[in-house]
């Protein structure tokens, strides 16, 4: 395992919040990189928001929320918005970009049990014929290869469920054909859910938002892509990947 620390020791892994978070209440959202917060002092402040989706359910006016100060003085927004808190008392990852890190962090751990006797691993590699780069390559040590994507899932719906996605998504329609030619290429290949939201303990896909990513994603399995699910256990002070749940196809 020695040349896979030596890859994964460079990452930041999201176990711990530091520097801590810091609670404020939120006001709008809005240019999907940007929102407003109310600070305890009653002050407010424009943060920057670290999720491109459409935010379905991640948020309302009044919520708690956590942000998450930068030490870079070259940022123009110096908070990043990383946690919300609905109506429920349910806490939501808002960072999607914590997801890969995630993954990675639950394989180095071994609570990924699907994904075993790995020699290295590696991030945001070029592949395919469409011009993508693999959220994560494992080269086990029979030298087999698993390509493995990766997708933040913070859509709770009515019925308790989790779904994905939550809009229309080309970039994930082009994901599930790479994938599907690394099937092809005599690799494994495995489209994995990172659901950031404590209340989600089950999820399917969001046909009714994609159709066309919901019969792409049945063309995929069939084709042998293999689909996980994950959840992440989340707090004020940390998050971490926890446990597996149930995908619905």
């Amino acid at each position: 395992m020695d040349s896979f620390h030596h890859l994964v020791s460079k990452l930041i892994f999201p176990m711990k919040f530091d520097p801590s978070l810091e609670q404020v209440i939120l006001q709008k959202r809005y240019k999907r990189f940007l929102a407003d917060v109310k600070l305890p002092n009653g002050e407010l402040l424009t943060v920057h928001c670290p999720n491109t989706g459409s935010m379905k359910n991640c948020w309302a006016e009044g919520w708690n929320a956590w942000l998450q100060k930068s030490d870079n003085p070259k940022r123009k927004y110096a908070y990043t918005w990383t946690l919300a808190q609905n109506e429920c008392g349910e806490l939501i990852g808002i960072n999607t970009h914590l997801a890969n890190a995630l993954v990675v962090e639950g394989i180095e751990n071994n609570k990924i049990k699907q994904i075993a006797s790995v020699k290295t691993i590696q991030r945001e590699v070029k592949y395919g014929e469409e011009n993508s780069k693999i959220d994560i390559l494992i080269t086990h040590h029979d030298n087999a290869l698993t390509y493995i994507e990766v997708k933040s899932v913070t859509l709770k719906e009515s019925d308790g469920k989790g779904y994905f996605p939550d809009a229309v998504t080309t970039r994930g329609q082009k994901h599930l054909r790479e994938l599907m030619a690394c099937v092809d290429q005599g690799h494994r290949a495995v489209l994995l859910f990172m659901v950031q939201h404590s209340g989600i303990n089950e999820m399917s896909i969001a046909a009714q938002i994609d159709p066309k990513y919901a019969a792409l994603i049945k063309k995929a399995i069939e084709h042998g892509v293999e689909v996980l699910a994950y959840k992440a256990d989340i707090s004020e002070t940390e998050i971490y990947l926890d446990k597996e749940i149930s995908f619905i196809n």
